[in-house]
């Protein structure tokens, strides 16, 4: 059977069973999200620590956006290789096409999850870019000296500068005349 199209790579039978097993331990202890809706969520709202993908969904289309939107959101995703095995691991008695972890469940389980991260470095789409970003925001932009000076100097010039408006005389306005009122008629 062909690779479906968005499986970005391939993830070594270790790491999958390692995914899993946190998934487990998540379902006891933690708190997971199960099926593509809610992992979506999970993820658009930045709970999802971890993503469980199964490469064997049919159509593809149900969870062809959650490799993107894992790495735009930074969330570490896993592939493995059947649905079943997914909704085995969270409790289900069906498959289930992905699964989110959004609280490990404690520190091991946290563990796990930076374990994997690390093993997988670099193939999630975000891990290299993440260390570029952080030398990005280290580094902050000053303005050159020259770009100072002229800023300096062009708040004093225009300290120095008299108002042009203040120094004119002022404007007098006409009014209008005032309209003329009837004329009383003389009483005999």
């Amino acid at each position: 059977m062909a690779k479906p199209s968005y499986v970005k790579y391939e993830t070594p039978v270790d790491i999958q069973k390692k995914a899993l097993a946190i998934v487990e331990a998540a379902r006891a202890g933690g708190n997971i999200r199960k099926g593509t809706n809610e992992c979506t969520k999970a993820i658009e709202r930045g709970e999802a620590k971890l993503v469980v993908i199964a490469e064997d969904v049919d159509p593809p289309e149900i969870v062809m956006h959650l490799p993107e939107l894992c790495a735009e959101k930074r969330i570490p995703f896993i592939f493995v290789k059947e649905k079943t095995e997914v909704g085995k691991a969270a409790g289900l008695n069906v498959p289930s096409a992905a699964i989110a972890v959004a609280n490990a469940g404690g520190a091991e389980a946290d563990g796990a999850i930076k374990d994997i991260i690390n093993k997988m470095e670099g193939k999630m789409g975000f891990k290299g870019d993440e260390k570029k970003e952080e030398k990005k925001k280290d580094v902050k932009k000053k303005p050159a000296k020259k770009e100072v000076k002229k800023a300096e100097k062009k708040e004093e010039t225009m300290d120095e500068k008299p108002n042009e408006e203040a120094k004119a005389e002022p404007k007098t306005i006409e009014q209008p005349p005032a309209p003329e009122k009837p004329a009383e008629e003389k009483k005999a």
